[in-house]
């Protein structure tokens, strides 16, 4: 799975090369999301003075669209502060060409692993069972979530190294008894809370990488039944059979369904609680004039993004559970070429 696109010289440009092309604009991106974040401290403090201005109508109106929509800094040779539009544009663009060129670099690691596989499979007289599922569906799906799972990680890793800066700069507006006293309590809050969930999240929902990969052998059967049964429903694809087959696939997805309920019901609670965590922390300083609305929302976007790099494995459990549950079924085949590559059969 790995070597097949990274160790291999006829796709090191695209592994390497592609993978460079990648990093650097998702690094362009969150740098635009940190630009993005200081807005926020401008635009929402404007706002919360917005009656300095009763006097002065249309220099506060002024003020309020220059923020919005003003290209001055462009103009001038970028000094100054940037209005909201001169930092969005480009972030649109940016990942616009982000996620169609991850969508192509997944595309060639999954023709990378196809054209690795084919040739060691057709040396095989050895029937390997789910051959052709693995070799098409399997890749396929192995390459997609990683297209979006490994994009996700490499944008958390880029997100935690430039707000944690941010963040912990911030926490010196903590206005809450024991937090205040603890430097950087912001950051460190948020590193406890997502690895408790994290751990939470595991005891909860580790039974369903062995049920989702219970869940493809009892689709293959059924679906090898009635592949066959094509060109032989004499011998195949009998309604008796099938419908066994689908009572297997029924009571596998109604257990799979199961836990996936009671996982979604801790990820959903712990997902609206954290959307007022920096609020319940932050909130008392507005009240005692430790910070402004503009620092307010600056907390809670930074906040959100260094817990939203932190719990990012939370956040996509239920895929890294597939990619688990494929990555297991990919594995085997592979083993059982290694094993029957040079096999003589009886």
């Amino acid at each position: 799975m790995i070597k097949a696109f990274y160790k291999s010289s006829q796709w090191a440009l695209w592994a390497y090369g592609g993978g460079a092309l990648l990093i650097s604009s998702l690094w362009l991106q969150v740098q635009m999301t940190v630009a993005i974040n200081e807005w926020y401290g401008r635009f929402y403090d404007l706002l919360q003075n917005a009656t300095s201005f009763a006097d002065k109508p249309q220099e506060g109106i002024d003020q309020f669209f220059f923020e919005l929509i003003s290209i001055e800094y462009v103009t001038s040779g970028f000094v100054g502060a940037p209005s909201f539009i001169v930092i969005a544009f480009p972030y649109i663009v940016l990942a616009i060409f982000t996620g169609w060129f991850t969508r192509i670099y997944g595309l060639r690691w999954r023709e990378a692993m196809t054209f690795d596989y084919i040739p060691r499979w057709r040396t095989v007289e050895h029937e390997i069972e789910g051959a052709s599922q693995r070799i098409q569906e399997d890749c396929n799906r192995f390459a997609r979530i990683v297209e979006s799972l490994g994009l996700q990680i490499v944008r958390a890793i880029m997100t935690l190294i430039a707000f944690i800066p941010v963040l912990y700069e911030l926490s010196d507006k903590v206005d809450v008894p024991v937090l205040r006293d603890i430097e950087g309590s912001l950051v460190w809050g948020a590193l406890v809370i997502s690895l408790g969930g994290l751990l939470i999240s595991w005891f909860v929902g580790w039974k369903l990488p062995g049920l989702e990969y219970n869940n493809q052998k009892v689709e293959a059967a059924f679906r090898k039944d009635l592949v066959l049964g094509e060109d032989d429903k004499t011998n195949y694809a009998e309604l008796g059979k099938l419908r066994g087959f689908f009572a297997d696939i029924r009571r596998n997805y109604q257990r799979l369904y199961f836990h996936y309920g009671y996982f979604d019901a801790w990820s959903t609670s712990y997902d609206q609680f954290m959307t007022i965590v920096p609020y319940l922390v932050m909130g008392p300083g507005l009240f005692t004039g430790m910070l402004t609305l503009g620092v307010m929302v600056q907390v809670s976007n930074a906040f959100s993004r260094v817990h939203g790099g932190f719990s990012l494995f939370l956040h996509n459990w239920t895929t890294i559970t597939e990619l688990r549950s494929i990555w297991k079924r990919l594995h085997e085949f592979e083993a059982n070429l290694d094993r029957y590559q040079n096999a003589v059969p009886a």
